[in-house]
């Protein structure tokens, strides 16, 4: 938002250079924040400051004020010694992009992803039986949220790591996980209660 204010308009290969993300990477998200009237698009000119923004800064500030623990669902958790195949049936069921791993203790050792289990099963035929110990990313490599960050420091996680989702945590103990479409439903939650 800020590289866009000093710069509007501003195209998004201006942009993406300046963060030093690539095009594609970031394109679902201007799409986002033009759909949520941060950003306003006009074609073969670029983006400006969308009209949610120009509101004399009331969303802004009541993003500001909310938190995750607020806005959290409950964590889709499997253990670290859970197979890939149970993973695959669990990340189906739940209908998430990601599990989160823990160990006997409850303690965060991991994530998995859905490209995880992909890569992993087409590479092995002995995937199925394989513990998600061997194929997860690990700490200390795991984007994670405090349950008092605000949804905006989230959100900026979110993108700037380029990840879906991240497990909300105290002191490595699981709480909860928040996800884009948590954070744009916030988004639009807290918009609509400006009218």
């Amino acid at each position: 938002m800020k590289l866009v204010k000093q710069h509007q308009p501003i195209t998004g290969d201006q942009l993406s250079e300046m963060m030093g993300i690539a095009r594609p990477t970031l394109r679902s998200d201007l799409s986002l924040l033009v759909m949520l009237d941060f950003l306003d698009a006009k074609p073969k000119v670029g983006y400006f400051i969308g009209l949610a923004e120009n509101n004399d800064g009331r969303l802004a500030r009541s993003l500001q004020q909310l938190c995750v623990k607020e806005v959290m669902s409950m964590p889709v958790i499997v253990r670290d010694t859970t197979t890939v195949h149970d993973a695959v049936v669990t990340l189906f069921l739940e209908d998430v992009g990601s599990l989160i791993v823990t160990n006997n203790e409850n303690q965060l050792v991991g994530v998995i992803s859905r490209k995880d289990l992909l890569k992993v099963a087409i590479g092995s035929s002995n995937a199925p039986s394989m513990p998600v110990s061997m194929v997860m990313t690990r700490q200390p490599k795991i984007i994670t949220v405090t349950p008092e960050e605000t949804v905006l420091e989230a959100a900026r996680k979110l993108i700037r790591h380029q990840v879906d989702s991240m497990p909300v945590v105290n002191a490595d103990e699981v709480l909860g996980r928040i996800s884009k479409s948590i954070i744009i439903r916030s988004f639009l939650d807290a918009a609509d209660h400006l009218d």
